[in-house]
């Protein structure tokens, strides 16, 4: 069988670590890096294994039909294969939904229990009590009720949390009230004490929490952003967290990354920058997925579920 590619972006610091993972998973197949395959090797793949590849690299693969992302999140390259005919195939991993919940839950206890104004008390040397809140009295709006959204609204239920989601379109979940549309947005921003955004960025979504989405929330309510940093219009959530509309926003996502060193969010007292972890990728867990739907391709031919094109995930 030929070789399986796995290809990445240069320099990525990981890929050795992912091709042994790989390689373990799929004890059969030869992974390799794309480097190390001739001519006449690259001709002869069909598919392979990427993690935010150069589309020039995978343009070296004449017969290349399909690729298997590691990552869930595929807009880039959506974005560069949106024209080819080459499928894209995310990683689709439940145990990437449970790492998620356990962050959503952790930073919306970390707002809730007002860690930041403690921290900023701390460094003034002030002792100062505040009434406690319980977690019922709280309401977590979840924007995205895909996989992640589900993992983290069974979290937020079992710690007490009020929780309500938004989708495109309707979904029905024990124990959250759903909203869906344009139309029920407001309504849901309306509600939230902390707003969690879970959404794949696709044009629809894009400076989709713009000043106008914003100013919905009810004053002093909190933001936590584990999607994508193009989904936040910065200047709209840098006023709103100046005026007191928005009390905190925990942003683990941004439009550049790493953060540039000049950009407003390290400073801001109001904001809490995370570097991009909220929702790491298990390799192990990642590599048998990988490892399972390579193995049914070769066995019928059939592709795993593809990504459209059109909706970007």
């Amino acid at each position: 069988m030929p070789a399986i590619p796995f290809i990445c972006a240069p320099g990525y610091a990981f890929a050795e670590a992912w091709r042994a993972a790989l390689q373990a998973a799929m004890p059969l197949e030869r992974i390799v890096a794309l480097e190390s395959l001739d001519d006449h090797a690259r001709a002869a793949c069909d598919f392979a294994i990427v993690a935010n590849p150069d589309t020039r690299d995978l343009a070296t693969l004449a017969q290349l039909k399909w690729v298997h992302s590691v990552w869930a999140g595929v807009e880039r390259l959506v974005e560069d294969l949106q024209h080819s005919p080459v499928e894209i195939v995310r990683l689709v991993d439940p145990q990437l939904a449970q790492t998620m919940a356990e962050a959503v839950l952790a930073w919306t206890l970390y707002l809730h229990r007002d860690m930041p104004r403690y921290a900023r008390q701390q460094a003034a040397g002030q002792w100062l009590e505040h009434d406690y809140v319980r977690p019922q009295e709280k309401t977590v709006a979840l924007l995205g009720l895909g996989e992640l959204g589900l993992a983290s609204a069974a979290r937020l239920l079992a710690a007490g949390f009020q929780v309500s989601g938004w989708s495109r379109s309707r979904r029905a979940v024990p124990g959250v009230q759903c909203f869906a549309g344009d139309e029920e947005l407001p309504a849901l921003l309306a509600g939230a004490d902390i707003l969690v955004c879970l959404l794949p960025l696709t044009p629809q979504t894009r400076d989709m929490l713009d000043a106008p989405t914003l100013a919905h929330l009810k004053p002093g309510a909190s933001l936590i952003n584990f999607a994508r940093g193009a989904i936040i219009d910065d200047q709209a959530l840098r006023a709103a967290l100046d005026s007191g509309q928005l009390a905190h926003a925990v942003l683990d996502v941004f439009r550049e990354e790493p953060l540039p060193a000049a950009q407003w969010q390290w400073q801001h007292p109001q904001v809490t920058v995370l570097p991009h972890i909220s929702g790491p990728t298990d390799r192990g867990t990642a590599a048998a997925i990988v490892a399972a739907n390579v193995g049914r391709y070769r066995a019928t031919g059939a592709l795993p579920v593809v990504v459209d094109k059109q909706r970007r995930y």
